[in-house]
C-alpha cells in the first residue's frame, strides 16, 4: 500500500525554517519566546474584541453549559475562557499546546487542565469530549488529514467541532488593506509595545500563512473526509472564518 501523502494547511515558509521537518520545532520556538507579549498585542491587533468575537463564534458553533471542551492551540487561553464562560465549569474544558511557553503565561482558571502536546497526537481518551475548538492555529500543524482524524476519535458521537482562522479574503483591495495591516501596522505595535524581540516577526508570520493558507473549501474537504457531516463555513467580517462539523450520532 502506497503511503498516504500529507495536506499541511500551505507549503513550507523557507524565510522562516528550513524546510517541513523544521516547522514544529520553529512555530514552538517563536511561540515559547513571545508568549509574556502575546494577549497584550492581541488586544492591540483586534481592539480589544476578540473575547466578544471568540465567545460569539462558539456559541454559533453549539457549545453549551456542561459540555466537555478541549481546546487545542490552546497557547495563553484566548478561547479557553470564552468556553469557559460559556460552559459555566472550569474543570471541564482541557487545553492543549505544544508551546510550554504559552501554556505558562496562560491565566485561565487553575480548574481548567493544560497539557503540552500537538494536535497530531492529542493526549486524551477517544470519545470523552463533547467539543472541540481550535482559535486561529490551524495554519500551525503540520498535516490536517491527522489533525481532523484525532478531533474525530475524541469526539463523542453527536459532538462538534469548530475551527476559528483568518482568511484571505477574495478581493484585490481588501487583500492588500489586510496585508498591510498585518505584515506593516501589527508587527510595528509588536515592537513598539511588546518586550519580546521575536514578536514582530511572529506577526509577519501570521500574514505570511493566511497568504500561504490552502483555500477554505480545502479545508471543509479534509473535514468531510475525516467523517464529519453537516461541515459549513461561517465568515464574519470577510476574513474570519468559522469551519463547523458534526461527528455522526452512530
Amino acid at each position: 500500500m502506497e503511503p498516504v501523502a500529507p495536506h499541511p494547511p500551505h507549503a513550507p515558509l523557507s524565510a522562516y525554517y528550513a524546510g517541513e521537518q523544521r516547522r514544529a520545532q520553529w512555530v514552538r520556538g517563536v511561540f515559547d519566546r513571545t508568549a509574556c507579549d502575546y494577549d497584550r498585542i492581541e488586544r492591540l491587533m483586534a481592539f480589544g474584541s476578540g473575547s466578544w468575537y471568540r465567545r460569539r463564534a462558539l456559541q454559533r458553533a453549539g457549545l453549551a453549559p456542561g459540555m466537555d471542551v478541549l481546546d487545542v492551540g490552546t497557547g495563553t487561553g484566548l478561547t479557553a475562557r470564552a468556553a469557559i464562560e460559556i460552559a459555566r465549569d472550569a474543570a471541564r474544558v482541557i487545553g492543549v499546546d505544544p508551546s510550554i511557553g504559552m501554556l505558562a503565561a496562560s491565566t485561565v482558571p487553575p480548574l481548567s487542565p493544560r497539557v503540552a502536546a500537538g494536535a497530531e497526537s492529542l493526549p486524551v481518551a477517544s470519545a470523552s469530549v463533547d467539543f472541540v475548538v481550535m482559535g486561529f492555529a490551524l495554519r500551525h500543524v503540520a498535516d490536517l488529514d491527522s489533525v481532523f482524524a484525532e478531533f474525530f476519535r475524541v469526539l463523542r458521537p453527536g459532538g462538534r467541532v469548530c475551527l476559528l482562522e483568518i482568511t484571505r479574503p477574495q478581493g484585490c483591495l481588501d487583500t492588500l488593506a489586510i496585508r498591510f495591516y498585518l505584515r506593516s501596522v501589527v508587527p510595528w505595535l509588536a515592537r513598539m509595545f511588546g518586550r519580546s524581540r521575536d514578536m514582530p516577526a511572529l506577526m509577519r508570520y501570521y500574514w505570511d500563512t493566511i497568504e500561504a493558507c490552502v483555500p477554505p473549501q480545502v479545508v471543509l474537504a479534509r473535514l468531510t473526509h475525516a467523517g464529519f457531516t453537516a461541515v459549513e463555513r461561517y465568515v464574519e467580517v470577510r476574513i474570519f472564518s468559522e469551519y463547523r462539523g458534526r461527528k455522526p450520532e452512530h
